[in-house]
C-alpha cells in the first residue's frame, strides 16, 4: 500500500453509537403516526429477491492499531493516508452515499403530500434518514478509482440511481438518482474534508444535495451534517453529528433549520436533533425533534414551548449534585457517553419517520443494514447489462466480501498500482482525464459549484469506458 490511497472517506464508516433500535414506548398513544413503504415484490438489476446476509463474517480487527498511521497527522487534513485493509468494509464509497435512497418512501411521500409544510417535513425527514445508516458501522468503505461507477434500479422502491467517482485529488462523488414514475429527481456530488485530532477524526462536510420534486415544481437543497469519530486509536468507536443543516424550498421561500447536536459534557444531547420549519415571513410553523439514530417527530410550536417549560420546571426540582465530568488524559479513549432515554414524545407529535430494524446477524456482518446487505450482491443475469465501471465487479472488494482478506489485499494494491500508471501515462502524454457521466458546473438553484448528470447512462452504451479493474 502507499500514500496515493486516500481516507477521504473514514466518517463514512468510523461511527458508531450505542443507540436502541427502537424509539420511546411512552405516549405512543397520544401521537399520529404516518409510515410505511411500498411493499411490492422487487424485480431490479436482475435480482428477484434480495440477499439477506453476505458470503463471509467480517475480519476481526482486535489485532490492528491505527495508530502508527495517523500519529503523524494531528491537526492535518487526511488527504494522502493508507490504511490496512482489515478496517475496510466490502462496499465501495459510491455504494455507501447510495445508502442515501434506503428510506426513498419519505420522497415519495412528500410528493404525494398537497401541503408544502407538509412536503417539508418529509424532505426534512428524509434528510435526517440519510445519515442514520452511518450508525454503529465500524468499516471504512473502499476509496472509489477514477471513472468508478455504480448503478442501482429498485423497482419496489421507485428509482434508479448512477454515482461516479469524477475526481481522484481531491476526491469528488456524484450521484444522480430519479423517479421511476417522473416524480422526482435526486443529485449531488460529495467531497468530505477530514481532519485528525489525536483521538478523532473531524469532518467537514462538503457538497451540495438537491431535490426537486417536478410535479410541484419544487427544489430543496442542503448539505449535510459535521462529523466526529472518536477513538479511532483506542478504545470503542462512536460518532457524533452536529451542526446546523438548513434546508431551502427555492420555489415557496420555506426553511427547516435542523439542529444536529454535540453530546455535551455528560452525552444528554447525544444523537438529538431539533428544529424547525419557517415559512417565507419567518413564522414557525411547526417543531421537529428526535435523533438522527431513532426517529423524528413533528409537533405544533406552542405545544412544543409549553412541553418544554414544563420540562425546565421539572429540572429546576432535581438534584444538581450531578459527579463533575472526569477530563480524560491525552492517552486516554474519549468515553462513550451513556445513551439517555430515548426520545420522549411529546402529546400530538406526528411521526415522520423510524430507523428500520437490522438483520439479526448484522453485528457478524460489518453492522449493514438490510439495504446495505444488497448493495454488492451479483447474480449472472446482471453482468450483461452493468457497466465494466460498475463497483460489484472490483475484485478486491468482492474478495474481501467472500471473506478472503489476503487477496483483496493484493488485488487492492494492484488496482492502486494500476490507477497511478495510468495517471502517469496521461500526464506524460498530456492527456486529462473526462469523466463519462457528469460534468462540472454550477448548481443552478444555489449557484455553487457541483457536479450535474449529462444522462445516457442507462442507455447502456458502454464501449468507450476505461479499462479501470
Amino acid at each position: 500500500m502507499n500514500n496515493d490511497d486516500e481516507f477521504y472517506d473514514a466518517v463514512t464508516g468510523l461511527d458508531s453509537d450505542e443507540s436502541y433500535e427502537g424509539t420511546s414506548e411512552a405516549s405512543f398513544k397520544d401521537a399520529v403516526v404516518y409510515d410505511g413503504n411500498n411493499g411490492s415484490v422487487p424485480h431490479e438489476n436482475g435480482v428477484k429477491k434480495h440477499r439477506t446476509s453476505l458470503p463471509a463474517p467480517m475480519f476481526s480487527r482486535n489485532n490492528f492499531s491505527v495508530w502508527s498511521i495517523l500519529k503523524k497527522c494531528i491537526g492535518l487534513e487526511l488527504s494522502k493516508i493508507t490504511m490496512p485493509i482489515v478496517f475496510n468494509e466490502p462496499l465501495s464509497f459510491l455504494q455507501r452515499i447510495t445508502e442515501y435512497m434506503e428510506h426513498t418512501y419519505l420522497i415519495n411521500k412528500a410528493c404525494s403530500l398537497s401541503d408544502s409544510i407538509e412536503r417539508m417535513q418529509a424532505v426534512a425527514a428524509f434528510a435526517v434518514s440519510a445519515v442514520a445508516s452511518q450508525w454503529d458501522r465500524t468499516g471504512k468503505p473502499f476509496n472509489p478509482l477514477l471513472g468508478e461507477t455504480y448503478e442501482l434500479i429498485r423497482e419496489d422502491q421507485g428509482f434508479r440511481l448512477i454515482s461516479e467517482q469524477v475526481s481522484h485529488h481531491p476526491p469528488i462523488s456524484a450521484f444522480h438518482a430519479e423517479s421511476l414514475t417522473g416524480d422526482f429527481v435526486f443529485h449531488g456530488s460529495i467531497y468530505p474534508k477530514l481532519k485528525f485530532w489525536g483521538k478523532s477524526v473531524e469532518a467537514e462536510p462538503k457538497g451540495t444535495i438537491t431535490l426537486e420534486l417536478l410535479k410541484h415544481g419544487e427544489v430543496y437543497t442542503w448539505t449535510n451534517p459535521f462529523c466526529c469519530v472518536h477513538n479511532v486509536i483506542l478504545g470503542k468507536l462512536w460518532i457524533e453529528q452536529y451542526g446546523t443543516v438548513e434546508i431551502t424550498n427555492h420555489r415557496t421561500g420555506e426553511k427547516c433549520v435542523l439542529n444536529f447536536k454535540p453530546c455535551g459534557m455528560f452525552g444528554k444531547e447525544l444523537h438529538r436533533v431539533e428544529g424547525y420549519i419557517q415559512d417565507k415571513s419567518k413564522k414557525k410553523r411547526c417543531v421537529i425533534y428526535g435523533k438522527w439514530t431513532e426517529c423524528m417527530w413533528s409537533v405544533d410550536p406552542q405545544t412544543y414551548e409549553a412541553n418544554k417549560k414544563a420540562e425546565k420546571k421539572g429540572d429546576l426540582k432535581k438534584s444538581k449534585s450531578q459527579e463533575e465530568c472526569e477530563g480524560a488524559d491525552n492517552d486516554d479513549a474519549d468515553e462513550m457517553p451513556d445513551v439517555q432515554e430515548t426520545v420522549a414524545v411529546i402529546p400530538g407529535s406526528t411521526l415522520l419517520w423510524r430507523i428500520s430494524s437490522r438483520p439479526p446477524h448484522s453485528a457478524k456482518m460489518y453492522n449493514f443494514t438490510n439495504f446495505a446487505m444488497a448493495l454488492n450482491e451479483l447474480e449472472p443475469g446482471m453482468l450483461s447489462s452493468l457497466a465494466p465501471t460498475d463497483c460489484r465487479l472490483r475484485p478486491d472488494i468482492r474478495a474481501m466480501e467472500n471473506g478472503d482478506m489476503d487477496e483483496a489485499s493484493r488485488e487492492k494494491e494492484r488496482l492502486e498500482e494500476k490507477q497511478r500508471s495510468a495517471r502517469k501515462h496521461r500526464s506524460k502524454e498530456d492527456e486529462e482525464w473526462s469523466t463519462r457521466w457528469f460534468q462540472s458546473g454550477t448548481n443552478p438553484f444555489t449557484s455553487s459549484q457541483d457536479w450535474l448528470y449529462t444522462g445516457g447512462y442507462f442507455d447502456r452504451n458502454y464501449s468507450d469506458l476505461p479499462d479501470i479493474y
